[in-house]
């Protein structure tokens, strides 16, 4: 069974990873032209994208075209890494360093930065979960549980609000409010850290990963 940790780094890592490929391809077109500073817009002429500044990102490459196809490459890493490799060994320490590249080379500022946490709790995916068995009641282990899949659902949604939904009310409703942008941005942190800490819990209930191989191992030779 999939944990509700290892779900959340890779669905919420493809998104990152997808944001900052699309900070890429706004830099590739932009040409091959020299940045005014380290700070960037990925989107700088595009009225789609102007409810959120243009995407700003920033860039240690003196090149934009160099630095969207960078962007680009390192972000599409980050997200099959994501999927793939994050439970690995040391799979959520590379996907942070990855986010630190990514911030460094055009793939935006928010992708980079919860890229990161995700990553960190990438590192969390095989972890024991005995302090929370040791300390939290069980009553309520199951209760927070219980509650991840609503609020796994309840952050996707927020984000989804986020981008590409401020970009959309704003290009085609007229929509720009920063009040909205502001509540819709506190809603997906605020989800999403609440959705760790539910996943956390609904990973306590189940039983050490030794203890799940040792089970399996003594199912098969009674089988046999």
């Amino acid at each position: 069974m999939r944990s509700a940790t290892k779900v959340t780094v890779s669905t919420f890592g493809v998104i990152m990873g997808l944001a900052g490929i699309e900070h890429g391809i706004g830099e590739i077109l932009q040409g091959n032209v020299a940045p005014e500073g380290v700070m960037i817009q990925s989107w700088s002429d595009s009225a789609f994208f102007s409810s959120v500044a243009g995407e700003p990102a920033m860039t240690i490459v003196p090149n934009l075209l160099v630095t969207g196809i960078l962007a680009s490459i390192v972000s599409l890493i980050f997200l099959v890494w994501a999927i793939k490799f994050v439970q690995r060994k040391h799979g959520g320490q590379v996907m942070m360093l990855l986010s630190i590249i990514m911030l460094l080379v055009g793939g935006g500022i928010f992708p980079p930065i919860i890229g990161f946490m995700i990553g960190a709790l990438g590192t969390r995916i095989n972890a024991p979960f005995t302090g929370w068995r040791a300390h939290l009641p069980v009553n309520l282990q199951h209760s927070l549980g219980k509650v991840w899949p609503w609020l796994f659902a309840a952050c996707l949604s927020a984000w989804l609000c986020l981008f590409p939904g401020i970009n959309i009310l704003g290009y085609f409703f007229g929509v720009d409010d920063a009040n909205l942008t502001l509540a819709v941005m506190y809603t997906a942190f605020g989800s999403l850290l609440l959705t760790i800490l539910t996943g956390f819990a609904h990973d306590s209930l189940q039983p050490p990963l030794f203890q799940s191989m040792q089970s399996n191992v003594l199912n098969r030779a009674q089988s046999q």
